[in-house]
């Protein structure tokens, strides 16, 4: 069993993900996040938004609606030109996207296809309740659209100065035609996007220093950093309007995939919604007077993508010898489901079980904490070692006499005698 199916089975066994509508036969690409992956998902988010935003003077957050007026997308060229081009094999009709396939049909092993045609992703909806007056609109097909539609509403609205950023984690929609490799590709994700304002002459420096932050980023959320590497985008495959590219890679299972990509945007955006909103979206800098269209950075990752790559770079088996083997998930500790999970050392004791709980009474007004009884106290530590809870807190007799108790570390398994009083500041 390779390293995606063995975190696909973790993942659904012990509640991280869960795929979608399972029990009608599940719908390909999309996934529920279940009671231990929602809790890592908003941890990384949260982790994410406080590097991006609160420790910056310069990047305030928004947070858009899903649905816009149809014209955004028009102006963004999703609409002519968000796709991808798609092959169907002629014998059992499974359709490709033409750089999945190498001459020969991975379903039914066929060689014959039909000629490529483009498939545009955008999943298309109705906004309105009576019919013939209904309007087509889109669901985004990326999140960072409604910062460059906000741009001016935040110019106006806050002290903000060119150059500053703005950041949003939302919902996207793709209808992608062969989602796989669990929420790697998926229909639909959730992204974080930054778009930094620059003028023009100061884009080379801008756009160096977000590629440093962002690798710098994902270098402190990893272990296995010699899995990280940026790869630049080729000439010839930059849109029209970009001058450089740059993707954050990971080596997944399958090869080196895409985490987050650094785009080097112009004043493109900015440029096509003046254009076809009829709304003069140019910046006047408060000092000089000058006014100009402000060229952009761009930041986007995928949130599901990267707790994925969390999920594969700290799943791990350790041979403990005579037999015995543990599966956990070393990984970062701020974005474990839990801080701690709390022991009764066994659950028949009243006595045991009331200090516990006053344990976890007081540990949970400041951080996540789980509460675990049940069986001995061997599977309890193996269950928390496989969704990667960083400190397990057991309540035995000695702490009936001297408030103190036993933790135990997820990586090192080393366990130690601390004081109940001291525990907030030890597992914070």
């Amino acid at each position: 069993m390779d390293l995606l199916d063995k975190v696909t089975s973790l993942a659904k066994r012990r509640g991280i993900i869960y795929p979608n509508s399972e029990i009608y036969g599940g719908i390909a690409g999309f996934y529920d996040y279940g009671p231990v992956g929602v809790e890592m998902k908003n941890n990384l988010k949260r982790y994410w938004w406080k590097e991006m935003v609160d420790r910056r003077e310069n990047v305030v957050g928004i947070d858009g609606t899903i649905i816009t007026h149809p014209k955004v997308w028009e102006a963004s060229g999703h609409v002519e030109s968000f796709g991808d081009e798609v092959m169907e094999c002629k014998k059992c009709h499974q359709r490709y996207r033409v750089d999945e396939i190498k001459d020969i049909c991975p379903n039914c092993g066929n060689k014959e296809f039909t000629e490529p045609r483009m498939y545009n992703l955008l999943f298309e909806t109705e906004v309105g309740v009576i019919e013939n007056t209904k309007i087509r609109a889109y669901l985004r097909g990326e999140a960072c659209q409604n910062i460059y539609l906000d741009f001016k509403n935040v110019v106006d609205s806050t002290r903000q100065v060119i150059p500053f950023g703005i950041a949003q984690i939302g919902k996207a929609f793709r209808n992608e035609i062969t989602p796989q490799r669990l929420t790697y590709r998926s229909r639909e994700f959730e992204q974080w996007d930054m778009q930094f304002f620059v003028h023009a002459d100061e884009m080379p420096k801008w756009f160096e220093y977000w590629k440093t932050e962002r690798m710098n980023f994902y270098e402190n959320l990893y272990n296995k950093k010699e899995n990280l590497r940026f790869r630049q985008h080729p000439k010839n495959q930059l849109v029209f309007y970009a001058k450089d590219a740059y993707d954050i890679e990971y080596n997944a299972p399958w090869g080196w995939a895409e985490n987050e990509g650094i785009h080097w945007r112009g004043d493109y955006d900015l440029t096509q919604h003046s254009k076809y909103s009829g709304k003069d979206l140019s910046y006047t800098d408060p000092a000089s007077g000058e006014r100009y269209i402000p060229s952009i950075v761009e930041t986007s990752g995928g949130v599901d993508r990267t707790l994925l790559m969390i999920l594969f770079d700290g799943y791990e088996e350790e041979d403990l010898g005579e037999g015995n083997k543990r599966t956990l998930l070393r990984i970062h500790k701020d974005i474990a489901a839990y801080k701690a999970a709390i022991f009764p050392l066994v659950s028949n004791k009243p006595e045991l079980v009331k200090k516990a709980r006053e344990i976890f009474d007081s540990l949970s007004q400041k951080e996540k904490v789980v509460w675990d009884s049940r069986g001995n106290i061997g599977k309890r530590y193996r269950y928390q070692d496989e969704i990667g809870t960083p400190y397990c807190i057991t309540v035995d007799y000695d702490s009936l006499e001297d408030d103190t108790v036993t933790v135990r570390e997820r990586d090192s398994m080393k366990q130690e005698r601390v004081k109940i009083e001291e525990l907030k500041q030890y597992i914070s």
